[in-house]
């Protein structure tokens, strides 16, 4: 059937690259949706302290464990859990706000309450 030795795991390779950027096509779309939604959800603004946070939102559900905070290079990390969204803090001030994942596996065991 195939006059080469190499024909078939050609083939066999091409196969597998066309699933591999199916693939990331799918996961580049999700990242692309996810984004859209956090722009029409009311997640805490850059800048925010925590006490405004914990005002507008209410008090997380979760209060991760703190990260960094070893050199000036390395500000310390805080993460506030929410139903719906984590905040990430830089010191006492929002950083970023995201959308949790729709499977929930962002949680982590070093929760503290």
């Amino acid at each position: 059937m195939f006059k080469h030795r190499y024909t078939l795991p050609l083939l066999a390779a091409l196969a597998l690259a066309g699933l591999t950027t199916s693939q990331a096509a799918h996961a580049q779309d999700t990242l692309r949706q996810r984004v859209q939604e956090e722009k029409g959800m009311n997640l805490p603004a850059r800048g925010m302290s925590m006490a405004q946070v914990e005002k507008n939102y209410g008090a997380p559900l979760r209060k991760l464990s703190p990260r960094g905070g070893d050199s000036a290079h390395h500000p310390t990390i805080n993460r506030w859990e929410y139903a719906n969204f984590i905040v990430y803090f830089e010191k006492s001030h929002v950083i970023h706000a995201v959308l949790n994942t729709p499977a929930g596996n962002n949680r982590s065991p070093d929760a503290v309450n």
